[in-house]
């Protein structure tokens, strides 16, 4: 199995998570490194949020004395909201930067129906 070469719009846990933008349009591929093989999961979508949680795990010398995970939120495009935690095996690639508001395409506003009126009757 060969490994995807690194280009500039693809992150590995080992470099700075400030990219994380909410909003950016994101494929996620974990792997889970079995013994004679890799299950490999890709979701794409954009990001809610990205931080940092602590869990119920005992971790000496960390804040709190727990284990601290990185955490990943990402909707996809049917809606689904998925949740990563993200470890040395998970790969994120930076499909499309956020789209700042002002450039985002107006919403269209309901227009009210119109009332009958009193000449019609």
């Amino acid at each position: 199995m060969t490994t995807p070469a690194l280009s500039d719009n693809l992150y590995t846990m080992a470099q700075a998570t400030d990219q994380f933008l909410p909003g950016s349009r994101i494929a996620v591929t974990q792997q889970i490194p079995q013994r004679a093989r890799v299950w490999t999961s890709k979701v794409t979508g954009h990001i809610v949020k990205y931080e940092q949680r602590k869990t119920g795990s005992w971790y000496a010398h960390s804040k709190d004395d727990k284990l601290w995970l990185d955490r990943l939120t990402l909707k996809k495009d049917d809606g689904e909201i998925v949740v990563f935690n993200l470890d040395e095996f998970t790969h994120v690639e930076l499909l499309a930067p956020p789209v700042p508001p002002a450039a985002q395409a107006p919403s269209a506003k309901p227009q009210a129906a119109e009332e009958p009126s009193a000449e019609a009757e």
